[in-house]
């Protein structure tokens, strides 16, 4: 029998288990994590919705337009007022717009779900801006539309003007 190969799988053996052990004591464990902090932790859908609520969402408490700060006494020129002002709505405007932005944001939501795309959202925040283009509805509209993903406004053609909120800041 030859043994010349019995000797040569005998040091690849030998040479395998060194590198595998050499590699657990060098370089630690790969499947150790450090215990997950509370911002490590993986969010779930919900959160995500939750979020959208609360980034999204319209005041609907808030019935009168936010005013800019009063002008300074002083000859310099007064800096860009920091809150958005809006337009106030008539009541059945404000009820349609509602509707709509209500069903937009529904929407939103549904869209992150796999296999759903966002359509019926770029179409009713369309919509808004299109019939209320003043409104805080038209403001959180636009605001939807910019934080879409990139392929998402080029497949619904979302121009820059559908997601510029500076006509609010004047």
């Amino acid at each position: 029998m030859n043994t010349v190969w019995l000797k040569i799988a005998g040091v690849a053996v030998a040479l395998v288990v060194v590198l595998i052990v050499g590699s657990k004591f060098m370089g630690g464990d790969a499947n150790e994590s450090p215990e997950p902090t509370e911002g490590d932790k993986p969010k779930t859908v919900y959160d995500t919705f939750e979020r959208d609520d609360k980034e999204f969402g319209v005041d609907p408490e808030r019935t009168e337009a936010a005013q800019p700060p009063a002008p300074t006494p002083a000859p310099q020129p007064a800096p860009a007022p920091t809150q958005p002002t809006f337009e106030k709505l008539s009541m059945e405007d404000e009820v349609q717009a509602q509707k709509l932005h209500s069903f937009a944001l529904q929407q939103r939501k549904q869209s992150r779900l796999p296999g759903m795309s966002p359509k019926i959202m770029v179409d009713n925040c369309r919509e808004i801006i299109r019939r209320w283009p003043k409104s805080e509805y038209a403001f959180q509209a636009k605001r939807m539309m910019a934080d879409l993903p990139e392929r998402h406004k080029k497949t619904y053609n979302i121009t820059d003007a559908e997601t510029d909120v500076s006509g609010f800041y004047q």
